[in-house]
C-alpha cells in the first residue's frame, strides 16, 4: 500500500472546447483543484496534447511537465484508447469506428489500421520522453462479432481473428520494449480482449511478449459477471494500470448481462460513481 500514488483523474470524457476544458494547463489546474495529483491524457485530443510532436521533441515534452508542475499535478499516463482500437476493426464496425480516425482516413480500412499503428508507434516514443514505464490502450476486435456461439462459428475463425490481432500487435509490443513502456491493455467489452481468457489466447500469439500487460479497471468485470478478485490472484505480475471504477449489476426478469439493447442508463449492468456501485475496493487493494 505505501506503493500506491494519486489519486489521477483520465482527461478524455471531461475535455471540451470551453475554457478549463480547452487546454492542458487549463484542465490540469481545474484537476488539481478537485485534488487530484496526477492526469492521464488522450493522445487524440490536439486540444490537450501533440502526440506526434512528443514523440519527436524532448523539448516539447519537458514544456508538458512544466507546465503540469506549474498546476500541481504529473502525468501517470498517456492513453491511446481511440487508436487502439483502430489496429484491429471488424468490418461490422468500420462506419462508427470511422468517427475515432481522422478523415484522410475514414472509408479506407487499410489506411485508417496503419495510421492506428503509427500512433501507437509514436505514443511508445513520447511515453519515453515523458519518462514514463505504462501506457494505457485497447487492443481493438475482429472476433467480437462472434463471442456468442451462436450460430455455431466456423471451425478456426476465432484462432485466425487472433492470430491477426497478434501479428498486428507484435511489432508495436516491440517498439514499446525498445522504450522501456508497458503496454497496459484495458480488458473491456467490445474488444476482442475482453476477459483473462481471451487475453491468453493473446499472450500465448505474442510469446508471453513482456510488454503485453493490463489495465485492471473491475467496473467492466462487474457487468461481465467475472471474479475481479481472483482475475488479480491469476494476472498480479500483468497488471501495470488500474482505473478506479465502479458499477453494478442488477438482473431483472427483463435482461442480464447482455442489457437488451437499453441505454446505459437501462441497463442491468450500469456504471455507479465511485463508493455507490458493488465493487469491494478494501479486497481490491489489499490484494494488491
Amino acid at each position: 500500500m505505501n506503493r500506491i500514488q494519486g489519486p489521477a483523474v483520465f482527461l478524455a470524457q471531461f475535455a471540451g472546447d470551453a475554457a478549463p476544458f480547452n487546454t492542458l494547463p487549463g484542465i490540469a489546474r481545474w484537476a488539481a483543484g478537485l485534488g487530484y495529483v496526477g492526469v492521464q491524457i488522450p493522445t487524440w485530443d490536439q486540444r490537450l496534447f501533440d502526440l506526434a510532436r512528443a514523440a519527436e521533441s524532448q523539448t516539447y515534452c519537458d514544456e508538458v511537465k512544466g507546465q503540469l508542475k506549474e498546476c500541481g499535478v504529473v502525468v501517470t499516463e498517456l492513453s491511446t484508447h481511440l487508436q487502439g482500437q483502430l489496429v484491429a476493426v471488424h468490418p461490422a464496425y468500420d462506419l462508427p469506428m470511422d468517427g475515432f480516425a481522422p478523415e484522410a482516413v475514414r472509408g479506407k480500412p487499410v489506411e485508417r489500421t496503419a495510421w492506428a499503428i503509427e500512433q501507437l508507434k509514436l505514443a511508445a516514443r513520447a511515453s519515453q520522453r515523458l519518462g514514463l514505464n505504462a501506457h494505457a490502450t485497447f487492443s481493438g476486435a475482429l472476433a467480437w462479432p462472434y463471442l456468442y456461439p451462436w450460430p455455431q462459428r466456423p471451425a478456426g475463425l476465432v484462432e485466425a481473428a487472433f492470430d491477426e490481432l497478434a501479428r498486428r500487435w507484435r511489432p508495436i509490443l516491440d517498439v514499446f520494449d525498445g522504450c522501456g513502456v508497458d503496454v497496459c491493455y484495458e480488458v473491456h467489452p467490445g474488444e476482442d480482449l475482453c476477459d483473462g481468457a481471451s487475453y491468453e489466447m493473446f499472450l500465448d500469439r505474442v510469446n508471453q511478449h513482456p510488454r503485453a500487460n493490463l489495465l485492471y479497471d473491475p467496473s467492466h468485470f462487474v457487468l461481465q459477471q467475472l471474479d475481479y478478485l481472483e482475475y488479480i490472484d491469476l494476472y498480479h505480475s500483468r497488471i501495470k494500470a488500474f482505473h478506479v471504477k465502479d458499477a453494478e449489476f442488477r438482473p431483472t426478469g427483463r435482461q442480464g448481462v447482455y442489457g437488451g439493447f437499453q441505454a446505459w442508463k437501462d441497463r442491468a449492468g450500469r456504471f455507479r460513481s465511485l463508493g455507490d456501485g458493488q465493487v469491494d475496493f478494501r479486497a481490491i487493494f489489499s490484494k494488491l
